[in-house]
């Protein structure tokens, strides 16, 4: 049952850690949990990482440090070439395994959609009231304004795929934050118009990675590309890179490279998500960091 939202919690509580990476011929499920160990002071309640093959989105989440979750075991059992990672520190919602993230849901049709959410929403009353009209309101134990924005996201998607429904659904949220989530092929990454809370952009040699901060994008060796624009809804997929602006960026947050938007930005690979000025780090050398042991 979903929490009733009006009820505020004990202390504000601001940060977690979201990461995403789209690398065929790479392991995912490694290189985000590297990502998390490196995002790990954003949250120390809980960890997850979801992973697609094409075929299905498979999760797995508990409670408890990103080493204390996943070892060499799980983390070989999670194949695919799209990963979603997520260390918790807790906005809405007590500390407990169904509030973990990433959150799924089935849509209609039958495919998979995994959630990271970073941030605060501030009009999660407004969308639990419609996602009870819309009869999608699970019992499974979460209390999370995440788990309610991943059910109204799957809930349209039916009909309409991922993309074009998040380009719907992210104008009428409202609050601070940053998402990364995927289905069994797709990664995206999106940032509230006011551009609170950081989502980077990073090159591998063989795809791309989003992630909270820069320290993720050093320890998988991605090179920094630019930051996730305020309003910006980010898809990578085996066509390329593309952007698009689910909301146009708030004027505190705009700037010469935000003033323009489109409606949809054709996908390149390392063309579409990459400025002018950015384009040759796709070429770079690749960042060198230690990573843990196990």
């Amino acid at each position: 049952m979903v929490a009733d939202p009006s009820q505020p919690e004990q202390e504000p509580r601001e940060e977690c850690g979201v990461f995403g990476v789209w690398a065929p011929g790479e392991d995912v499920s490694k290189l985000t949990y590297y990502g998390l160990y490196a995002l790990q002071h954003r949250g120390q309640e809980a960890a997850g990482i979801s992973v697609g093959d094409g075929a299905q989105v498979v999760v797995f989440k508990d409670l408890g440090l990103v080493s204390q979750v996943f070892d060499e075991q799980v983390l070989q059992s999670l194949k695919g070439h799209v990963a979603v990672g997520h260390c918790r520190y807790s906005t809405t919602g007590s500390t407990t395994w169904e509030n973990a993230q990433p959150t799924f849901r089935t849509t209609a049709a039958g495919s998979g959609l995994s959630l990271g959410h970073n941030g605060n929403l501030v009009n999660t009353a407004e969308l639990l009231e419609k996602a009870k009209a819309l009869g999608i309101v699970e019992r499974n134990g979460a209390t999370t304004d995440s788990d309610i924005l991943c059910g109204l996201l799957a809930h349209a998607a039916a009909d309409k795929g991922i993309e074009q429904a998040a380009l719907e659904l992210l104008p009428t949220v409202k609050g601070a934050y940053c998402l990364t989530f995927s289905d069994e092929s797709t990664l995206y990454a999106a940032r509230d118009p006011h551009g609170v809370r950081p989502l980077v952009l990073g090159r591998l040699e063989r795809g791309w990675v989003v992630a909270s901060e820069t320290a993720a994008l050093d320890i998988v060796g991605a090179s920094f590309v630019r930051e996730v624009e305020p309003g910006e809804l980010i898809a990578i997929d085996a066509t390329g890179c593309g952007r698009a602006a689910s909301r146009p960026p708030s004027p505190r947050a705009a700037s010469s490279s935000t003033s323009t938007w489109r409606d949809r930005t054709p996908r390149s690979p390392g063309v579409a998500c990459t400025p002018p000025a950015s384009r040759s780090a796709a070429g770079s050398p690749r960042n060198t960091r230690s990573r843990p042991t196990w």
